[in-house]
């Protein structure tokens, strides 16, 4: 059952317990602020893993990145090889004055090149000036936090797991094949020196001298 009052009471309770504290005047610009670690100011950009893959400004729900990129042909690594063609990024572009802070161009790159960055001081006076270009961004790189640490008790990522699970695999493999070449190389080793014996053998027997009769043909003719 409501008790007719209690919202008023835990109102005015909130407004005692605030005005018995001491106010603290943050000296700003002089002191800077501490912000959280997760706090949003603006988008950095991490320019050598960006792929122009554009999910980034097809998603974005205010339509505040801009993107130009060209082609590149690539020669093939290897003679004969094939040639490959690659996006190279021309412009990266995020207008401030339209961004809503919702942080879904971070989310769904795939490769890692948008950050979260502290940085909020980059007031202009005029609005077309909130528009930042990708030498900007990619300054802002550099106030972007390390990832905190990974809790200890924490299940490992299925994506280090799956990688693990490769390499121990691919391990194996690696020395199951040297030891059959090491067999291999044994038993040819060994069939080497085999044949080297019977030659020797035959050769000896070749050149021993043969065994005369003469002796008893003697006997016999006495």
């Amino acid at each position: 059952m409501a008790v007719p009052g209690r919202g008023l009471a835990k109102g005015l309770a909130v407004t005692l317990r605030t005005m018995t504290r001491r106010s603290h005047t943050a000296h700003y610009p002089d002191v800077q602020p501490e912000l959280p670690p997760r706090s949003r100011g603006v988008i950095a950009l991490l320019e050598e893993n960006c792929t122009v893959c554009m999910l980034c400004a097809r998603e974005c729900p205010d339509w505040c990145v801009y993107i130009d990129s060209h082609k590149e042909t690539v020669p093939a690594a290897v003679p004969g090889g094939r040639e490959r063609s690659r996006n190279v990024l021309d412009r990266f572009a995020i207008d401030f004055a339209l961004c809503m802070y919702c942080g879904i161009c971070i989310e769904v790159c795939p490769f890692d090149a948008l950050f979260w960055s502290p940085e909020f001081e980059y007031a202009a006076y005029d609005v077309h000036d909130l528009t930042q270009e990708r030498e900007v961004l990619r300054e802002w790189m550099r106030t972007v936090p390390a990832p905190p640490a990974l809790d200890p008790a924490a299940e490992e990522p299925k994506e280090l797991g799956a990688a693990r699970k490769a390499a121990e695999k691919a391990a194996e493999k690696l020395a199951a094949e040297a030891a059959v070449r090491e067999a291999a190389a044994v038993e040819a080793e060994a069939a080497a020196f085999g044949d080297v014996d019977t030659a020797a053998a035959s050769e000896a027997a070749a050149e021993a001298p043969e065994t005369s009769e003469a002796p008893e043909e003697k006997g016999e003719t006495s």
